[in-house]
């Protein structure tokens, strides 16, 4: 069945899809059919009782598409004025919605759901600025089966579409090296240097980040062999987790795919994709240069070095054996970019491209059974998003239905004053508090929904707006009490849990402060910047980035005092203003902390040489 499901989405990205609803309804039919043969109702859940009720309700899963695809017309055509049968498949799908969201995301998102149930239900009887005119059952369960604003929603539609597509292109990446590829190339290049492994993590974990689309999965696969080389080296048990946790996230920050987040913001603003990715490049790479640069500072102190360049594959090594996997990628940019053809054919010809480039060299090819696996492996990973995707369009339906989310937007504007800043910050608290707990797509789709729409009231892009709120969603996966991707990494590295999230926390101070850099600087995501004005934002901001990373590591040629920390970072932050005059203080204030300690570090060299 996972074969098959893999071979529908292709088949529909080269000749087309069904109409609309029918598509979408095939893709959560054949995911929930999956679902309920692979995931058991609970953990000790064994014997045949079990699997017969599972067997029972995988077939169930495929009645509401026999249902909409029997009776398309009538139920398009009929306008809302639904029939008993209607409601009684509408329902069944909810809730065999809601159990494989139980089942393979836990218990986080099928309760939010069941909470805006409640929300819609008993909107007459909420206080204050949560009432609504409320609705019955029969017209919200209606509206999530048969419009494109309930479980078939957007979500549905990317993920039936792009994401499913770009998932399975990950899948025939794994099977042909493209891992061995990124570990190998990644330690040829930065093994040998101080925290080498660290550096490591961050350079793999940001690349298969991008292309597998799930921090935690990108943990457990990247993190299985990295994590062991970072404490291997004198890493912490806690920062080699953290690490690995902060490079696996940010992987989805990082275009050209960003785990498959850019094609729904792209489809949710109407914008093209490559509008989406370009946009997002140089915040993601600042991300990535203060974690390599935080890992160089902490390497420095402590006195650690990289792996001796005896035990390192050589750069030319690499790519000899396996540097033609990195064709299907260029020809991927190339199609996304350049080519003026659809995603979805792009992504399905990528497909073809990878399966026929790793047939040049023995170690990458793939026999017909690899193959299969791909298509399996493919469709196994792509079934948590498919499923929180469904369950989010619950959410997204009851939110559209009672017009909560303009309510909600208007609400943070009113608290914050109509100040933009404290606009931000609360946005921030409601994307965290919203992202705990939920895969990164969902938790985009459910801020993008709630709280976007408050910095749009006060003038931001929405494309700015939409960044803002992914990256704060995204970020949830690793701020504590309830950081998923940190804990991952924790089970792995054997480090306190908490201690791991609260370190990642702090690894990626940069990519909290980035979202509030672009809002108040749109220039650093170079759409229509002059030549000077970009290369000027550019500098800066990676200067600005290089010192907070000093703040928060406390070393720069010698320690640093606390309070020439603070001075530094506030520094820092002026420097990231648009405004000029804050930049030219920030400059000053930076300078003044530079130039004091190099002083220090040549008074301390002095001493130790006297002392010789």
């Amino acid at each position: 069945m996972a074969i098959f499901t893999a071979l529908y989405h292709m088949y529909t990205a080269y000749f087309g899809t069904p109409p609309t609803l029918i598509h979408r309804s095939i893709h959560v039919s054949l995911i929930l059919f999956l679902v309920f043969v692979l995931y058991p109702p609970t953990r000790r859940a064994q014997g045949t009782v079990f699997r017969i009720i599972d067997a029972v309700l995988a077939l169930l899963a495929l009645v509401p598409t026999w249902y909409l695809m029997s009776n398309y017309e009538q139920v398009v055509l009929q306008a809302g004025r639904f029939t008993e049968t209607d409601i009684m498949v509408s329902t069944l799908l909810v809730v065999l919605v809601l159990e494989a969201a139980r089942r393979v995301t836990g218990w986080a998102l099928p309760i939010l759901a069941l909470l805006f149930i409640l929300f819609g239900l008993y909107g007459r009887d909420m206080p204050g600025l949560l009432r609504h005119r409320g609705y019955d059952w029969d017209t919200m369960a209606y509206s999530f089966y048969a419009t494109t604003e309930g479980i078939f929603g957007t979500a549905v539609g990317v993920s039936s579409t792009y994401i499913f597509l770009f998932i399975l292109f990950g899948a025939f990446l794994a099977k042909s090296g493209m891992s061995a590829l990124f570990n190998d190339l990644a330690l040829a290049i930065a093994g040998q240097t101080r925290g080498g492994p660290a550096k490591v993590a961050t350079i793999a974990s940001g690349f298969m980040g991008s292309i597998n689309g799930s921090a935690i999965a990108n943990v457990v696969s990247t993190g299985a062999f990295t994590i062991p080389l970072m404490k291997k080296v004198g890493y912490t048990r806690t920062f080699s987790g953290a690490v690995e946790s902060t490079a696996s996230v940010g992987g989805q920050i990082l275009p050209p795919i960003m785990g498959a987040a850019a094609f729904i913001m792209a489809e949710t603003l109407g914008i093209p994709y490559t509008q989406v990715a370009l946009a997002a490049i140089v915040p993601a790479l600042l991300y990535y240069l203060s974690l390599i640069a935080q890992i160089h500072l902490r390497a420095t102190r402590m006195g650690l070095k990289g792996v001796s360049r005896d035990n390192l594959p050589a750069v030319l090594e690499v790519l000899k054996e396996r540097g033609h996997l990195l064709i299907p990628l260029g020809f991927l940019i190339y199609m996304l970019f350049f080519s003026g053809r659809t995603i979805l054919y792009s992504a399905f010809l990528t497909i073809l491209v990878t399966v026929a480039i790793a047939m040049l060299r023995k170690t990458t090819r793939m026999s017909f059974r690899d193959i299969l696996q791909a298509l399996e492996d493919g469709t196994r990973s792509a079934i948590g998003v498919a499923v929180a995707c469904a369950s989010v369009g619950v959410i997204v339906g009851v939110v559209s239905l009672s017009g909560f989310g303009l309510t909600l937007a208007g609400a943070i504007v009113s608290l914050s004053g109509g100040v933009l800043f404290w606009t931000l910050v609360m946005t921030m608290i409601a994307c965290l508090v919203l992202g705990m707990g939920l895969p990164s797509i969902p938790a985009y789709i459910v801020t993008a929904t709630m709280a976007a729409p408050a910095l749009t009231e006060l003038g931001v892009e929405p494309l700015v707006a939409h960044l803002f709120v992914f990256y704060f969603g995204l970020f949830a996966n690793i701020t504590p009490p309830v950081a998923l991707a940190a804990f991952a990494a924790a089970g792995i590295s054997g480090g306190s849990p908490m201690r791991t999230g609260f370190a990642a926390l702090k690894l990626a101070a940069a990519g909290f402060v980035l979202p509030y850099m672009f809002v108040y600087d749109p220039n650093l995501l170079m759409r229509d910047v002059t030549l000077g004005t970009g290369v000027t934002v550019l500098f800066s901001a990676i200067i600005a980035v290089l010192l907070l990373s000093v703040a928060l590591e406390g070393h720069f040629m010698v320690p640093v005092p606390w309070y020439s920390r603070i001075v530094l970072a506030a520094g820092a932050l002026l420097m990231l203003s648009p405004d000029r005059m804050q930049d030219l203080i920030g400059t000053g204030l930076v300078v003044l902390v530079l130039a004091v300690q190099m002083v220090r570090a040549k008074s301390q060299n002095i001493l130790s040489l006297r002392s010789i």
